[in-house]
């Protein structure tokens, strides 16, 4: 017997078309395994105001992760487990792990500082700024902005990840580097952190449990790296170069189409009929 499944998966480039946003190819597999009731857990970078509409579209019920894994989103109605305590926002009970927007806003300030180099984020730019710089329309690009927990800033030039980093530790918060932008988080946060969380959670009603993880980019390393089973979605060149030589199975097609593809030869592998 196959032990109870979690799907834990990014959303940008993973599940969701990186240029489009299209998840049209991986509805079919979606489908099937909401029938099977196995949790299907977004982990994104995205904000609340992003996510929970995707989540009411494709009709789906499970617990999400949200800005780097600074809070979990727990519907109210959810019966899985017995909802832990934290404060209800909306029809959802919240599980903060990271710090409030204000202190991140702070804490950039304050990396800034002392790498002595202006650091900007979604909190210094306008909604049109954000549409340029992003590619999203003026809703997405206000959602985008609706920042509850963490800064994304312009990732800086000339300065080593680990400097940044570093600088970020010393004054109590995280860093997750990314290619054009950069996540300043608090440092009890993370997407790992936040898949821990889950699992503790689910196995209060099962255990022993599988784990899978989709991503498609370096900000989903602390995901990946904490899950039985790790894929990796390519962009149209390829897998990102940080995660192609990690032993990880790299789907065969870009998001959505190799989602569903990677996902369905996995569950084949592990005996799962669905």
């Amino acid at each position: 017997m196959v032990p109870p499944l979690l799907i834990f998966t990014d959303l940008d480039g993973t599940l969701l078309n990186a240029e489009d946003y299209a998840y049209g190819a991986a509805l079919p597999l979606l489908e099937k395994l909401k029938q099977a009731r196995i949790p299907i857990l977004p982990v994104t970078s995205k904000t609340r105001a992003e996510v929970a509409p995707l989540m009411q579209t494709l009709n789906l019920r499970d617990p999400f992760v949200v800005e780097n894994g600074s809070a979990i989103f727990i519907p109210l109605d959810h019966s899985e487990f017995d909802l832990p305590e934290g404060e209800d926002i909306d029809s959802y009970r919240l599980v903060q792990l990271g710090c409030s927007y204000v202190m991140t806003r702070a804490g950039l300030k304050a990396i800034a500082q002392s790498l002595g180099r202006p650091l900007k984020g979604f909190g210094d730019w306008s909604i049109d700024q954000v549409q340029q710089m992003t590619g999203l329309n003026a809703q997405e690009s206000s959602q985008a902005k609706a920042r509850e927990f963490t800064e994304p800033f312009m990732t800086p030039k000339n300065v080593a990840a680990e400097l940044l980093q570093a600088s970020a530790a010393e004054l109590g918060f995280r860093v997750v580097v990314g290619d054009r932008f950069s996540h300043c988080i608090g440092a009890e946060a993370g997407k790992g952190q936040a898949i821990a969380r889950l699992k503790h959670l689910y196995r209060g009603a099962a255990h022993p449990l599988v784990t899978i993880g989709l991503g498609n980019s370096p900000n989903d390393l602390d995901m990946l790296e904490n899950v039985d089973h790790a894929i990796v979605l390519p962009g149209k060149n390829g897998p990102h170069p940080k995660l192609a030589d990690r032993g990880w199975t790299i789907a065969p097609a870009p998001a959505p189409e190799g989602w569903g593809l990677a996902m369905e030869e996995l569950l084949a592998s592990l005996g799962v009929q669905i």
